[in-house]
């Protein structure tokens, strides 16, 4: 059939309603089909670097604080030596 004995049997608007509904037909069949796992696959591998940086922030305040405790003991270490110097000279 020609587009113009459509258009004269129907109507403009109904053609017109009916080429919209099938591109929002298309749209949603798309989007359902083509982005949306998409996005749940972008959705799980956002979790997960999530749940690793949480786990690398928490190694990283672990090191700290071991790197605190070595180094006031280290200071600890140092001011005994002073005093035994200290002690030694008198």
């Amino acid at each position: 059939m020609d587009i113009t004995i459509i258009i004269e049997r129907f109507g403009f608007p109904v053609i017109v309603a009916c080429g919209f509904g099938y591109f929002i037909y298309f749209i949603w069949k798309y989007v359902t089909m083509q982005i949306k796992p998409k996005l749940v696959q972008a959705f799980v591998v956002l979790v997960n670097l999530i749940d690793r940086v949480r786990m690398l922030d928490n190694d990283l305040i672990r090191l700290d604080q071991k790197l605190n405790v070595v180094l006031e003991m280290k200071e600890e270490q140092q001011q005994e030596k002073l005093k035994d110097l200290e002690n030694e000279k008198e």
